[in-house]
């Protein structure tokens, strides 16, 4: 196996693990992809994805399932891939040249929040860090058919997040770490936003204010590694109660 294969691997199965410790999992559904680098693949686009049928504490960097953008299996394995990450993932993964790492969640406030007319309120500190950065688009059941990922990606547009709308929340970008980030906050944003509706009319925030808020993020984010120091303090997190996600 290429070094870079195998970094990518373990970079991968580290990732779901913080998704289990952080609660964002759904029994063996969802997903986490990331495309493998030039070095191993040249202009092929290939990508990791969790094996169907395990549960997010249990995939290793071993028995992730290397596929192409047609599902096919590049890697020997005997596990299963599901439809409905393989369908929307390798559409985004070949669409967007950026879309190197892609992440959906079902998350109980995420979903809440997709489930709202308004979508995301720009009334809180998170929200206020995705000023124009949180595309929508309409539900039109599960995932699983082709001619639905030309619509969706026309919705998403450039944008590094999509609120599925009565489904959940998806995110991609450049690096593993600057997805992950990316997905928190507005995961976060949501939190907050579904504890708040309890409790009266919120305080909405300008554009102006969000827009600033926003670059602000973006320039405290880039001094620490785009994500990176945040994923690696989780990684740690992981380590200390289970590393066989290495194997």
């Amino acid at each position: 196996m290429h070094p870079d294969e195998h970094t990518a691997r373990v970079q991968l199965a580290a990732c779901y693990r913080v998704f289990d410790l952080l609660g964002w999992t759904e029994m063996i559904y969802n997903h986490i992809t990331l495309r493998l680098p030039a070095s191993v693949s040249g202009e092929r686009k290939e990508f990791l994805i969790n094996p169907f049928g395990l549960h997010y504490s249990e995939v290793t960097a071993s028995n992730l399932v290397k596929i192409n953008l047609k599902g096919e299996v590049l890697d020997g394995s005997t596990h299963p891939v599901n439809p409905a990450g393989f369908t929307v993932h390798a559409a985004i993964h070949d669409a967007l040249p950026d879309a190197h790492c892609v992440m959906h969640t079902h998350t109980t406030t995420g979903l809440a929040v997709a489930c709202t007319e308004a979508g995301l309120a720009q009334n809180n500190f998170y929200s206020a860090q995705l000023h124009d950065m949180v595309a929508y688009h309409d539900f039109e059941g599960i995932t699983v058919h082709a001619e639905e990922t030309p619509r969706l990606l026309a919705n998403m547009g450039t944008k590094p997040l999509l609120i599925l709308r009565n489904h959940g929340l998806l995110a991609h970008g450049p690096t593993l770490a600057l997805t992950f980030v990316r997905l928190w906050t507005l995961q976060r944003a949501c939190d907050i936003q579904v504890a708040q509706a309890g409790l009266g009319r919120a305080i909405t925030l300008s554009p102006e204010v969000a827009a600033k808020t926003t670059y602000d993020s973006f320039q405290f984010d880039a001094q620490f590694g785009a994500g990176q120091d945040v994923l690696d303090a989780l990684i740690r997190r992981v380590d200390k109660i289970d590393a066989s996600y290495k194997l």
